[in-house]
């Protein structure tokens, strides 16, 4: 992160609310950022942006990303200079749950958010993040790379393809690449894999999963331990959102479009080898069962190249997946202990940070 890029700068963030939304505003504060959320009540209880006290830090905002007249209001009064998209209906499961709903969400709330920023005026980059399930999944052996195929076989990612759509629609009849010092509103998506960390209390994730069974003394109940994923810690992935958004700010032509975050392709691990480090680095009782029941479709195999990003933008991930699993178990523990969740947060940001490019 350039601290002097963002020192003072005015940021919106939509879903700030959410597990990632709460660190980006805990990382964008430390850099001394002037940052604006929008969203609706934490998603989550316990939630980290309530545990971490988020709102005693940015102005927070409650309102949905649908609300077209309200949210244009916010950006016309606070004028963001970078806008990070996250709000969003995250959930796979909860997606055949209520199909219609996620739709809603990820679809129109994503073409109101670009309607708003239509309305509102004003020079703006922004960041669309989306997910690695935005791609027709062959459950092909190598990653998948930004010009392959959108699809989505569950509501939720498909939803998210669909705001992929949505993005380049805006962009090419509002938004033209090539008149960008006339409109100077810069748009790029951000497809990361899945993250993982400290503060996620998300129902029906695997992480959230482990600590509520480990902390309960209760073995968890895995569906698809043979499942591969790209899982990454969450600052590797903020940290790339974090990284375009700065390089968007002043080369907007050249870097708009999609691009992909993801862990290096050997931490694509199946769902089993992370639960098993994850008891061996927990101890004591922990330990997993196979839950046989049914279930909807999951996919068995993802991956994602984010060699675009490496060249592009000099971006790598900085915590392989070992890593990667013992900071989140160290996040839990401490916190199930002694509490301070946003102390935890801001030593493992700054950690990070002395990890150095």
């Amino acid at each position: 992160m350039n601290s002097g890029f963002w020192s003072g700068r005015k940021v919106l963030v939509t879903g700030h609310t959410g597990f990632k939304g709460s660190w980006l505003c805990l990382w964008l504060h430390r850099a001394g950022a002037k940052v604006v959320g929008y969203a609706l009540d934490p998603p989550t209880q316990p939630s980290l942006f309530e545990a971490a006290e988020v709102a005693k830090l940015v102005e927070s905002i409650r309102g949905d990303i649908r609300e077209l007249e309200r949210l244009t209001d916010v950006i016309r009064r606070h004028a963001p200079e970078v806008v990070f998209h996250f709000a969003a209906q995250s959930i796979v499961r909860a997606s055949y749950d209520d199909p219609i709903e996620t739709y809603s969400t990820n679809v129109v709330g994503t073409a109101t958010v670009f309607q708003a920023l239509r309305n509102a005026g004003g020079a703006r980059t922004v960041v669309n993040v989306t997910t690695d399930k935005v791609y027709r999944n062959h459950e092909w052996v190598w990653g998948y790379r930004e010009n392959d195929e959108l699809g989505g076989h569950d509501p939720y990612s498909n939803s998210k393809a669909c705001a992929e759509l949505v993005t380049q629609a805006f962009r090419d009849s509002f938004f033209p690449v090539e008149k960008i010092r006339e409109h100077r509103v810069a748009i790029a998506t951000a497809r990361a894999g899945n993250v993982i960390g400290g503060g996620d209390w998300t129902a029906d994730q695997l992480i959230p999963d482990v600590v509520r069974a480990f902390s309960a003394h209760k073995p968890v109940m895995i569906r698809q331990p043979k499942s591969v994923r790209p899982w990454q810690h969450v600052l590797d992935c903020l940290s790339g959102y974090i990284l375009l958004a700065e390089r968007l700010h002043g080369a907007g032509a050249e870097l708009s479009g999609a691009w992909n975050f993801g862990p290096d392709l050997a931490d694509a691990r199946p769902v089993e080898w992370l639960v098993d480090a994850l008891v061996k680095s927990w101890g004591g009782d922990a330990a997993w069962k196979l839950d046989a029941g049914a279930h909807p479709h999951e996919a068995q195999l993802l991956r994602l190249d984010s060699s675009k990003a490496g060249k592009g933008l000099g971006w790598r991930p900085r915590l392989g997946l070992a890593d990667a699993l013992a900071w989140t178990a160290q996040w839990y523990k401490s916190y199930l202990t002694q509490g301070r969740a946003r102390e935890l947060c801001l030593e493992q940001i700054d950690r990070y940070g002395s990890l150095g490019a």
